[in-house]
């Protein structure tokens, strides 16, 4: 008698490439304690690597108005969705973030009986709390990255575990800022400023004008320092820049790490650049229909550093505030401000110490595999 080994299948979506580098992550934890596992789904380059089928690619969509413009794109990447969870069935379906899209995908996995996880909450703190109900409809289990997104959802019965922010994981830079400038190709004696302008398409357009004007005034004013605008891997500028600003590709983490001060638009860049204990000022532009409706947003704050402090660590500038000049200022106070940049620092240590032991991908895999009821190899068990 011939015993044939149905392989346990895994199913991703993630929307955006920050939730795509987690699913990455994922990906390769699921594979070290089950390494025959089938992954597929929606995902990126980082997925890819890591072995995961890919049968859509993730969109840049942020905003009302980006959304309206890919809508026919999102609806196939939904159509194509949709018809891998009917014909592939997975043990269980992942979805990361990207909450409109996933909340649709999860009703048709559910419909099928697939066991959901859904890892990287929704922002229902910020704005239609209302979603909560919803997804404790549909999903299994919930895995958060906050420690106080854990009582909305567990006020609803849906079982939640705060299992930290991946994000963390990745930051192991241990070497001296001036190791890092010499190998960046700069010099280690002069101070750096890094501006990061995001890595969305929208985000570039509407912030590399802005990082421009801010560099401009520093190199007017400040001539002694160095101005580096990192990028993410694949990001693609549109104009060039003054040859005084050095840019680099896929080397955030190290320019961030070696820089005296940084300006940083509002995202995940925010929580890295904290957790490498690097001041910032924090900014960010949107368009402005999508600005109108910011009377739905019941949040203080736009910065994930100051939404784990639940206080003003770092400076925000939104919209029409965000100017060169407000930019330039807070930077140079950074600089020159002794006490102001260690009280700074201070509260990007309280956020080191939230995400101390945690190690969220390996965690999340054990979660997945009990939610999908496989339980742990015998090496684990």
């Amino acid at each position: 008698m011939i015993f044939y080994v149905v392989p346990k299948t895994v199913m991703i979506s993630a929307g955006e490439a920050s939730g795509e580098l987690y699913g990455a992550m994922l990906s390769r934890e699921i594979k070290n304690i089950w390494p025959d596992t089938v992954i597929f789904g929606i995902g990126g380059q980082k997925m890819e690597k890591e072995g995961v089928e890919l049968i859509a690619r993730i969109s840049s969509v942020i905003g009302f108005i980006e959304a309206v413009r890919h809508l026919a794109e999102i609806r196939r990447t939904f159509k194509t969705a949709s018809n891998t969870i009917f014909t592939r069935k997975p043990d269980i379906l992942v979805l990361i973030d990207y909450p409109d899209f996933n909340l649709a995908l999860a009703k048709k996995a559910k419909s099928q009986g697939i066991p959901i996880l859904y890892y990287v909450s929704p922002q229902v703190w910020a704005w239609r709390s209302g979603r909560i109900k919803k997804i404790a409809a549909l999903v299994n289990k919930m895995a958060v990255l906050f420690p106080f997104e854990v009582a909305l959802y567990e006020q609803s019965g849906l079982p939640c575990e705060f299992v930290g922010h991946p994000i963390a994981e990745t930051i192991n830079i241990t070497r001296a800022r001036e190791e890092i400038k010499k190998d960046l190709g700069l010099d280690p004696e002069r101070p750096l400023i890094a501006l990061l302008p995001g890595s969305r398409p929208a985000e570039l357009q509407r912030h590399m004008p802005l990082i421009q004007d801010v560099a401009r005034r520093v190199q007017k004013e400040l001539p002694g320092h160095q101005i580096a605008v990192p990028l993410a891997d694949g990001t693609k500028l549109q104009h060039s820049l003054d040859s005084y600003i050095t840019v680099y590709q896929n080397r955030t983490r190290e320019v961030v790490a070696a820089c005296d001060a940084a300006a940083v638009a509002s995202g995940t860049a925010t929580l890295e650049t904290a957790l490498l204990e690097t001041p910032m000022v924090v900014f960010y532009r949107i368009s402005p229909i999508t600005y109108l409706f910011r009377f739905l947003v019941n949040v203080k704050f736009i910065s994930l550093v100051n939404l784990l402090a639940d206080r003003e660590v770092v400076v925000e500038l939104l919209q029409h505030e965000a100017t060169p000049d407000r930019i330039y200022n807070e930077l140079k106070r950074i600089l020159s401000d002794t006490a102001y940049r260690a009280e700074m620092i201070a509260g990007m240590k309280e956020i080191r110490a939230l995400m101390k032991g945690k190690t969220p991908s390996a965690r999340v895999a054990h979660i997945a595999g009990e939610v999908a009821g496989w339980g742990l190899p015998a090496s684990q068990s």
